[in-house]
């Protein structure tokens, strides 16, 4: 469930940064093999998930505020790696990267490679699209035959294609929301509360969500968290503790009220979500 941040600054092709991390096997909590890092992949260019701020820099967005804030409590020092979807997954599986913070849904497809933390973020799905003619979609069945913009293999992708989408995927995300103002394709599936803040910070024109169409699928799975390496089941453990213990003194609204207009830490009361469910077998690519 993916949007980036780049793709409404204009700003090219997401830099992969080398930061030379050592893997997993030398960033233990337990500190038995010493320096205590926990290394994160993360996608750098993802609003409101992984971002450089445009007026410093700086990473930041919401998974990098909660990261950092569990690294804090657990007494690891946080080292970031800014990678595509692709890589974030192959990072943590590999070892490389302890967890991976890009809006990750909770889902099947990620089961039996990854454990999960607890979620840390509720959302569903929403239609970024021209606004003059809502890229002529107005129901469900309107998106049969129209260009659906995202990366490859994603949850939204797969939906997408279940819909009767043509997909059109891009390596990164730059340029996304120029390229349905400008009619080089129709819309973008991803999370609503994600895409409704870009609408907001973009300065391209032109583009709006979509009203009334709004999706969950049975591959989303029950929320949005981190997915950790398979082996790691007491840093899965110390996180899980540190995110009830977030949840519960109110840190992860905190957080999440400094990037959304609404609290997105606490389950949807949209009652007009609708349910697809997706074979596992469409890849979204």
């Amino acid at each position: 469930m993916r949007f980036k941040w780049k793709a409404i600054l204009g700003i090219g092709m997401l830099s992969l940064l080398t930061m030379g991390l050592a893997g997993c096997g030398n960033n233990r909590a337990d500190g038995v093999q010493g320096n205590k890092k926990l290394v994160v992949a993360t996608p750098g260019d993802m609003y409101a998930s992984s971002f450089h701020n445009p007026k410093t820099n700086k990473l930041t967005g919401y998974e990098v505020d909660i990261a950092k804030e569990v690294g804090k409590r657990l007494h690891r020092k946080v080292v970031f790696k800014e990678l595509n979807v692709d890589g974030e997954l192959t990072a943590v599986s590999s070892g490389k990267a302890d967890i991976a913070a890009g809006n990750f849904n909770l889902s099947p497809v990620y089961k039996n490679r990854y454990l999960f933390s607890k979620p840390y973020k509720y959302s569903y799905g929403g239609l970024l699209v021209r606004a003059n003619d809502q890229s002529g979609i107005h129901s469900w069945k309107d998106i049969k035959g129209k260009r659906s913009a995202g990366e490859a293999g994603t949850l939204n992708q797969r939906w997408a294609q279940y819909m009767g989408a043509k997909l059109v995927n891009y390596d990164n995300a730059s340029g996304l929301i120029n390229d349905v103002a400008n009619g080089k394709v129709d819309f973008i599936p991803n999370d609503y509360n994600g895409l409704k803040m870009n609408v907001k910070k973009t300065p391209v024109k032109g583009v709006t969500m979509a009203k009334g169409l709004y999706y969950r699928t049975n591959l989303m799975g029950k929320g949005i968290g981190f997915l950790i390496n398979k082996k790691d089941t007491k840093l899965q453990q110390e996180i899980n503790k540190q995110l009830t213990a977030m949840r519960k003194d109110g840190t992860l609204s905190k957080i999440m009220l400094k990037y959304y207009d609404n609290d997105v830490s606490k389950k949807p009361t949209n009652k007009h979500i609708k349910y697809f469910k997706v074979p596992k077998s469409i890849k979204g690519d």
